[in-house]
């Protein structure tokens, strides 16, 4: 009975045998030590996390930490304004595939977003990690921006997880980025240049209803007999 409760209490002495990149299940039996099948367990890593700033923040590591402006945008909004030297990777590219299924999404799309909104119709840009690893090294130290700061998280994820470990964005992108801030280039503001298509014109158009609307009334309050023949009832 004793050297049964022995040999129970040996094999169930357990230890962990290190190595790399596997670990081994190891126990002692008969004053030796033996390995067993490796233990399976996800490898240790610190990584580092994205920083999220604000525009002021966003311009003094460009300009006093070394930090690099990478524009994830469509080329559309990056065409209309981006900040001065910065590089430009999208994130989602013009989707000009002319399957039936695509065609019947982009004629929708462009009748609706792209009429009202002037947002293209896009697709994953399947180049954009490469593409970056392209340009810079992993210890590259990346402003990533997008209009609304969507994008530019969602390709910080991407990037950090192909070994990038220097990256930051704009919280809430650069709608919120005020005029004199950067330098940029291009035919309109930072903050506007994700306004496309009919909304442009919205205020312009409810400026001119307004304006048209002041003058019928001044004309029907000044000029009622006038404005009785041309329009019978407003009298």
């Amino acid at each position: 009975m004793a050297g049964i409760g022995t040999c129970c209490t040996t094999l169930s002495s357990r230890s962990s045998f290190r190595t790399s990149p596997l670990e081994f299940e190891s126990c002692t039996h008969r004053g030796g030590t033996v390995l067993g099948k490796p233990i399976r367990r996800r490898a240790l890593s610190i990584r580092a996390e994205v920083s999220y700033v604000n525009a002021e923040e966003a311009k003094k590591l460009v300009a006093d930490e070394g930090y690099t402006v990478l524009d994830v945008r469509d080329k559309s909004q990056f065409d209309r304004a981006h900040i001065k030297s910065c590089y430009h990777v999208p994130l989602f590219i013009e989707n000009r595939d002319n399957d039936i299924g695509t065609i019947v999404k982009r004629t929708l799309h462009n009748n609706f977003s792209g009429l009202f909104f002037g947002l293209p119709f896009t697709k994953p840009n399947p180049e954009f990690v490469q593409s970056v690893k392209s340009q810079f090294q992993p210890g590259s130290k990346l402003l990533l921006v997008c209009q609304e700061g969507l994008r530019s998280t969602a390709a910080a994820n991407k990037l950090e997880g192909a070994g990038f470990d220097n990256i930051a964005c704009i919280i809430s992108g650069l709608q919120t980025v005020k005029p004199g801030t950067f330098d940029t280039v291009g035919t309109t503001e930072l903050q506007n240049a994700g306004k496309a298509g009919l909304i442009t014109v919205q205020g312009k158009i409810s400026a001119v209803l307004g304006t048209v609307l002041v003058c019928a009334y001044l004309f029907i309050t000044f000029f009622p007999d006038q404005a009785e023949k041309l329009f019978p009832g407003t009298s």
